[in-house]
């Protein structure tokens, strides 16, 4: 079975729940940099990143 890009779910050890992004080698490109109170909340990150990233522009700053 060939790997996939995935997005991971999962609680810190504070309790807080976060999302990784990661490609198939296993390297994580993107987190959520802020911890949910509620997995719900992580998984409407989720989405948010999965609905505004393909109209991303890429900036270069000085």
């Amino acid at each position: 079975m060939a790997r996939t890009s995935r997005f991971e779910l999962y609680q810190d050890t504070a309790g807080e729940w976060r999302w990784r992004l990661t490609v198939p080698n296993g390297n994580i490109i993107a987190d959520s940099g802020e911890g949910y109170a509620s997995k719900q909340g992580a998984k409407r990150g989720i989405q948010s990143v999965k609905r505004n990233a393909p109209q991303a522009q890429t900036v270069v700053s000085k």
